[in-house]
């Protein structure tokens, strides 16, 4: 990417699968008991960043863990996540279902891209798109801090986009396996919090 400060229209919030199906107490993991207070808290906590980084011209942007759909609709679930979260059925992050779509209280979203696995970039246009809009700067939330957060965050570091993670804008499902990741990504990135990403936004 280009050298030089950064603005806020060169800026993305990259919000990481924060979707129904994940979130939402009728999405397929609230209907399975499989969510978490700390995952459920995110959207609340974010909301208010969204709305400055629109104000100040930055964009959001959004991945969706997305199952697609095979032959009469089944989802094709790969064999390791098909084994820890069993409960995964047809229509179940379906693209364009609701189960799919990014939580009402971040919305709206400016670049959604689907995704298939851990990591927003494999297989997927968001590199293009990011640079096709000019964006050189990620502040990275969402969910799980362990999984789609840090994946992501590595393959942006190496792809050289400037690149922050929102502490307590990620969450996963134990706070220790939080902690854990997130002190790891330290060493990568700067990793700061959304009190401090708003105050950079308005200085």
């Amino acid at each position: 990417m280009s050298e030089g400060p950064v603005s806020a229209a060169e800026t993305a919030l990259l919000l990481v699968d924060l979707q129904n199906d994940f979130i939402h107490p009728n999405g397929a993991y609230g209907r399975a008991g499989q969510g978490a207070a700390e995952i459920a808290a995110l959207p609340a906590r974010i909301a208010p960043l969204a709305q400055a980084m629109r104000a100040a011209g930055g964009w959001i942007a959004a991945t969706q863990f997305t199952l697609v759909p095979a032959k009469g609709g089944a989802p094709i679930i790969a064999p390791h996540l098909h084994k820890l979260r069993p409960f995964l059925a047809k229509g179940d992050f379906t693209p364009h279902g609701w189960g799919h779509a990014i939580v009402d209280e971040l919305q709206p979203i400016d670049l959604a891209v689907e995704k298939i696995a851990y990591n927003a970039f494999f297989n997927t246009r968001l590199d293009w798109v990011l640079r096709k809009c000019g964006i050189r700067r990620l502040l990275v939330a969402g969910i799980v801090t362990n999984g789609g957060v840090a994946s992501t965050v590595r393959d942006a570091h190496v792809r050289d986009y400037e690149v922050a993670v929102l502490s307590d804008g990620c969450a996963a499902f134990s706070p220790a396996t939080h902690d854990t990741t997130i002190a790891s990504l330290r060493a990568l990135c700067p990793v700061i919090t959304i009190a401090e990403a708003l105050r950079d936004l308005t200085a």
